[in-house]
Formats: C-alpha cells, structure tokens, sequence
C-alpha cells in the first residue's frame, strides 16, 4: 500500500515559527513506517525545495510561478489538487491524503486506516487539538478546521475527481474542509471521523509573517464561496455546504458510530451552545 500526501510548504526563512512548525509536520510523517509520497506544488516560496532535499522526502515537486496566478494571488489549493490527481493515477497509490503543513500527523494513522473494511472511504479528523504558545488548549472543543482528510481511492473514483473540478477554481485562504467533504459527497463515498482513534495536534500559525489577517482570511472566504458555489451547482449538491459553515459540515460527518464521550462533548458545545450563543448576538444586534 502506499499515500500520496499533498501538501503545500510557507516559505522558509520568514518566520521561525512556522520553519518549526512545519519541520516538526514532516518529521511526524517520516516517523510512520509507511511508503510515502508528497505531492508538492510550490508558488516561489523561498527556500522550500531546499528544506525538503535537507529533509530527504520522496516527493513529486511542482513550481507554479505566482505570474501565472490572477493578479495579488499567493497559491491555489485547487492547482495543488490537480496535479495530485494526476500524479495518483500515473502511479500506484492507494489513499490520497490532503492536509495542512502546522500539525502534528499521529503515527497510529495507518494502522487505523487499514481496519476500515470499506474499500473505497474519506476519513478525516475532527476536531483538533490546538496547540497555543506550546500549551495545549482543549483536546476535544470544537475549533474550526479539519485539517487532516484521508481519501482512499480506486483508479476510476480519482477520474471523477478530476472530472469534477474541472469548473472549479480556489486561491490563497479558505473553504478548503468544505470543499472536500462535499467532493466526498460528489463522489458518493463513506465518510469517517476518525476522532476516536487519532490525535492531530494542530498549531496556531504565525499568519502576520505574511499579511494574512483576519480581514484577508474573510474576503479570501468570500471570494472562494463563490467558486464553491459554482461546483456545487455542477456536482448538485446543497448550497448549504458554502452557507451554512460548520453547522452543516457537522452534520455531514455525524455518524453514531464514530462518537466517544470527547466528541458527543463537542457536538453539543458546537450546537446548543454556540448556536445559542450566536442567536444571543444576533437578538442584541437588532
């Protein structure tokens, strides 16, 4: 069995946070005795094809120059995707996996990955453990973010996976979680929390390194929802996967079957309680 890991790195040399960070993702991955492969699209970030030789992991890597991207675009998510696909299907691969390049993968993973008896699935975690300033927050609150998501797939279930996002478009932040779990839904596959069985810690980035604040997060979001939108009209799926934000993606992973006690906890701190609490604000507001 062998993965093809796509991911992407931040440049290296800017923010020694993120540098260890993301030096600590890959030793994670090199420490699961599993044949691996990264499927790199880089966007001229400095330094990282030499981190990765220093690192010495087998990887596919691709440079996409950011003048081929629409003007002020860092990177695009879906570029990555595509050539990962592609990549899948010209060699013999077995799961596909996409995640963030600020976790923590645990060495469990495949072990758990190998009693799911489906033969083709996507499983994912959620949710993470965040890590803050070297402490560790809450093990089981419900954060946004699933940065972790596990495809298994056949050579035929990869076509319509590249079929399917030929329409579709995303660059630099956001919608990323969505955006997979409604693909698994394109593609009429099982999905799996596998929150019972695996850790993910996840670490908070050091986003002012690069000018990413908040206000560039939400109208990078917005930008993207509307090419979401596109492929969810394509795929005839519900609008809800780009409108309804983590209250429906929830509720597209909710299975009896995957829940423990942590997460019946964070199912009902993410609904009775946060939703209360937003109807609260949105009561005052008026």
């Amino acid at each position: 069995m062998k993965a093809l890991w796509l991911v992407s790195f931040r440049p290296i040399g800017s923010s020694k946070v993120n540098d260890f960070y993301q030096s600590l993702f890959v030793d994670s991955i090199k420490s699961i005795e599993f044949d691996i492969t990264f499927s790199l699209t880089q966007f001229d970030e400095k330094n990282v094809k030499e981190f990765v030789d220093n690192k010495k992991i087998k990887n596919f890597y691709v440079n996409i120059p950011k003048s081929s991207l629409p003007q002020n675009k860092k990177y695009s998510n879906k570029l990555m995707l595509q050539n990962s696909l592609n990549q899948f299907l010209e060699n013999d691969f077995q799961y596909l996996i996409y995640s963030t390049a600020d976790i923590i993968v645990p060495n469990n993973l495949f072990k758990v990955l190998s009693k799911i008896n489906d033969e083709e699935f996507c499983a994912l975690v959620y949710p993470n453990t965040h890590i803050k300033n070297g402490i560790i927050e809450n093990s089981f609150w419900p954060h946004y973010g699933i940065d972790l998501i596990v495809f298994k797939l056949s050579k035929d279930r990869a076509n319509k996976f590249i079929n399917i996002i030929k329409e579709y478009n995303q660059y630099d932040w956001g919608i990323n979680e969505n955006f997979y779990v409604a693909a698994s839904e394109a593609l009429k596959i099982k999905r799996i929390n596998l929150f019972k069985y695996l850790n993910v810690l996840k670490f908070e980035n050091d986003f002012e390194a690069f000018s990413e604040n908040r206000s560039w997060q939400i109208e990078s979001w917005k930008e993207n929802q509307r090419y979401f939108l596109n492929f969810l009209k394509y795929t005839k799926l519900s609008k809800l996967y780009a409108f309804g934000s983590y209250y429906y993606l929830l509720y597209k992973i909710f299975n009896f079957k995957d829940l423990n006690f942590k997460l019946i906890l964070s199912y009902l701190i993410f609904y009775p309680y946060n939703l209360t609490k937003k109807i609260i604000r949105l009561i005052k507001k008026r």
